[in-house]
């Protein structure tokens, strides 16, 4: 094997020199690089693609304001007010057959104890009549007299029924006129009343009214003729007399005179007001006219007008009703009063005397 001679001085330079070329070469290319940016150190690494995103930025939409609502306002509660516990259901102005319905025991109560009571705390006060209350005037033709007896039955709302019986007597001369009265149930009197005055153009013209209920002293109510007042034994109350006036008794016969005398205010519908005086307070009744119907008295039929007294709205007045009949001198043939409570009175004519009073 042939060996290579040693390399000369000459070329040992050279290589030197192309050495030292090489590496001024490679120094300037790493210069361009890393001032181009182009230069990557070892270790580091390489930059992640970057997306260039041009958005419009907008502004975002308004929130929707929502109002809390209010705060719901809290009142103390009140303490609720005592109910002042109703009226015992007793009427205020009860006309005086009323005293048969009461009679389920032997002690008959005052119809008017209770409201008359709250009236006398006005007693140094005198009420103000209503100047209107008497305006209307009716032609009266009172009947002749005559006496009447009824059967009474008593029907409670709950249990058996009651039965007695009772007797009206009408006298009138043509300027005097007297009625007389008494009911009773179960063989007790309940009741006696007596109505006495004048007769005038307005018709009945009452000048003392006395009522006597079992158990109970007589009242008087007094129509004052001289004085035009109308003042009572049981109470401080007085009213304005104006003429037209009636009482318990006298109102019936006073509506049978309306009758006989101006027929044509007898109509469906139609209403006539009387003011009338207990035997402790007065007040306005108004009758309305239902109509005429066909009833029978004892056993035979007749044709009555009927009328009703209502009550005023909200009281304990009881409700009456009257059938006047026109066949026979428009005399009262049938009575009949409802409680509150659904008890009722009725009193049906049984035998008619005319003129058997003198």
């Amino acid at each position: 094997m042939t060996m290579a001679p040693p390399p000369t001085e000459y070329q040992r330079g050279h290589s030197r020199s192309l050495f030292v070329l090489i590496a001024a070469a490679l120094l300037h290319l790493l210069a361009i690089s890393w001032l181009g940016g182009l230069l990557r150190f070892p270790g580091s690494h390489p930059p992640e693609d970057t997306a260039v995103i041009i958005a419009t930025l907008t502004a975002p939409p308004p929130k929707p304001v929502i109002k809390a609502a209010p705060k719901p306002v809290r009142h103390k509660p009140r303490p609720p007010k005592p109910r002042p516990s109703p009226p015992p259901a007793i009427p205020l102005d009860m006309p005086p057959t009323l005293a048969a319905s009461e009679t389920t025991s032997t002690d008959i109560p005052d119809s008017e104890s209770n409201s008359d009571d709250i009236a006398t705390s006005a007693a140094t006060e005198t009420p103000v009549a209503d100047p209107e209350q008497n305006s209307v005037r009716y032609n009266i033709d009172l009947p002749p007299s005559a006496e009447l007896k009824y059967d009474v039955q008593k029907t409670p709302k709950e249990g058996a029924p009651m039965y007695g019986s009772g007797t009206i007597s009408w006298h009138t001369d043509g300027s005097k006129y007297s009625v007389n009265g008494d009911f009773g149930v179960l063989f007790i009197t309940a009741l006696s009343f007596q109505s006495t005055g004048a007769i005038e153009d307005t018709g009945i013209a009452p000048e003392l009214y006395s009522e006597k209920r079992f158990r109970k002293a007589e009242t008087n109510t007094h129509f004052h003729r001289e004085r035009n007042t109308i003042s009572f034994s049981s109470s401080t109350l007085s009213y304005p007399r104006s003429g037209g006036e009636q009482d318990r008794a006298s109102i019936i016969w006073q509506l049978a005179g309306i009758g006989r005398g101006d027929s044509g205010k007898f109509v469906a519908g139609a209403s006539i007001d009387l003011f009338v005086a207990g035997t402790r307070n007065a007040e306005t009744w108004q009758i309305l006219v239902l109509g005429l119907e066909e009833i029978k008295v004892d056993g035979v039929s007749t044709q009555a007008w009927h009328l009703a007294r209502a009550p005023r709205v909200g009281s304990y007045d009881q409700k009456l009703d009257i059938w006047l009949a026109p066949e026979q001198n428009w005399y009262p043939v049938r009575l009949r009063y409802t409680e509150t409570n659904g008890d009722y009175l009725d009193m049906t004519l049984t035998s008619l005397n005319v003129s058997a009073v003198h």
